[in-house]
């Protein structure tokens, strides 16, 4: 990305048009960046905006938890897991 930043620029030097409201000693911040850089960083942005906003349905805690699968589907898996974090660690 192309940009040039210039701080305490005198306001006296900026073109008219820019310097509506500006008193001329005072002292600015010029920031200058190409148009089609800027619409790159627009579009990437909107991108990451349409990531976090999905407009698909987004799901509720309770159908997640509706969703998932049992981790043990019967009390010997979890007695052989339990043994066997047990001899793990003895």
């Amino acid at each position: 990305m192309n940009r040039i930043v210039r701080e305490h620029y005198p306001a006296a030097r900026l073109p008219e048009d820019l310097r509506e409201g500006l008193k001329p000693e005072e002292q600015v911040r010029v920031t200058i960046e190409s148009a089609s850089d800027l619409d790159k960083d627009i579009s990437e942005n909107a991108e990451l905006v349409r990531l976090i906003r999905r407009p698909e349905r987004v799901l509720s805690l309770e159908e997640m938890f509706a969703m998932r699968r049992p981790v043990f589907s019967s009390i010997d898996e979890i007695n052989d897991h339990i043994r066997a974090l047990r001899d793990e660690w003895g």
